[in-house]
């Protein structure tokens, strides 16, 4: 039964377990110092916290859950209801993260459309709505973690850093919309067996002002250390369960690959080849490394070898589309699937290697020649 446990937990935290090979790995080319403090992002870890424990209390407010219901019940016409199921988590993940916007309405999805005996869309929304969240999420500068993290190491201004994501975004946004018309349509009801709605109004205020100060920190207006110490302060006086349900292990993970790049970027052997690849075709080198190591680690690991921010930026996001691993909120998308009924698993992975590699060439083409 243990071993059945801990093999269950090695396949779930498999991302972490890579990461602290990884940087263990690493450590002996690169010995141990001082300097390994250095390589930690502590600006980032501390936004992320923040995110993550603010969007917690979001969610157990009851926020995503009731506002879904609202779009989704009553009388629909099929297409409208794809549409919605399709367009709203490109929207959400842009304020609440591709993550969270997939753990909210992928449930809803595949419970909406058993109710309405369209069972065999399941696999086709659930595909495109995992597309949506995660180019929605890079539209803005705390949409996914990769944004965060190169926003704050570049120091972009955040006038260039919407300038380069909107026209591609909107790209995305129209692709989006014509596969969420292409289906056949008719009339149907959708009833929920209870309504949702908004608890603990007074809570989600001051959550709602917390993620203000989060927004001002991204745009350096309040400093990272001040916001984490407002935040860790008002959370420990109005929900203290918040903290159990933060992501440590996605932060542990973090920690692990800035060791693992840093080292990387003390040997002179990888920071020639990869400054090599990288000036030759940063937007390509990018988007390979994030179909092979996932989006997240490739733009730490890169970004200590190139000034490149614009083509690494785009590289990384765009990158998300490709492989289940190219964005590790995809894979919320494949556990909530392969553990509803009567699951097709290899058609599954086939609607999604189609269409996650044709609208990444897409959008590829885009930037590269447009």
């Amino acid at each position: 039964m243990k071993k059945d446990v801990v093999i269950q937990w090695i396949k779930s935290e498999i991302i972490l377990i890579v990461a602290a090979i990884a940087a263990i790995i690493s450590s002996f080319f690169v010995p141990l110092s001082i300097e390994y403090i250095n390589y930690i992002d502590i600006r980032t870890l501390s936004l992320l916290f923040c995110l993550m424990i603010i969007i917690a209390g979001i969610q157990k407010c009851g926020v995503f859950e009731s506002l879904a219901q609202t779009l989704l019940s009553g009388k629909r016409s099929l297409r409208i209801l794809q549409i919605i199921l399709i367009i709203a988590p490109f929207f959400a993940a842009m304020l609440i993260t591709n993550d969270v916007a997939l753990i909210t309405f992928v449930p809803f999805t595949i419970s909406i459309l058993q109710m309405a005996k369209e069972e065999k869309r399941i696999i086709l929304v659930l595909v495109l709505q995992t597309i949506a969240a995660n180019l929605g999420s890079m539209a803005t500068p705390i949409g996914n973690p990769q944004n965060i993290y190169l926003c704050g190491f570049f120091k972009l201004d955040m006038m260039k850093f919407f300038v380069t994501m909107i026209p591609i975004s909107l790209l995305s946004l129209i692709i989006l919309g014509v596969f969420s018309i292409l289906c056949k349509n008719r009339n149907i009801q959708i009833h929920f067996p209870e309504k949702l709605s908004i608890s603990n109004k007074m809570e989600l205020e001051v959550l709602l002002g917390l993620f203000i100060l989060c927004l001002l920190t991204v745009f350096h207006v309040l400093p990272h250390l001040v916001l984490l110490f407002i935040v860790v302060g008002v959370i420990f006086f109005l929900d203290r369960e918040l903290f159990k349900r933060v992501d440590y292990i996605l932060l542990l993970t973090f920690v692990f690959f800035f060791i693992f790049a840093g080292n990387m970027s003390n040997l002179d052997s990888v920071r020639n080849v990869l400054q090599s690849w990288l000036e030759k075709d940063a937007l390509m080198t990018s988007v390979l490394a994030s179909q092979i190591f996932s989006n997240v680690p490739a733009a730490i690991l890169l970004s200590n070898f190139t000034e490149n921010a614009h083509d690494l930026l785009l590289g990384v996001n765009i990158g998300g589309l490709g492989t289940p691993i190219a964005s590790l909120a995809s894979l919320i998308t494949i556990k909530f699937y392969l553990r509803s009924t009567h699951c097709k698993s290899k058609t599954f992975f086939l609607y999604f290697t189609i269409l996650n590699f044709f609208i990444l060439l897409i959008l590829f083409l885009f930037v590269k020649f447009i």
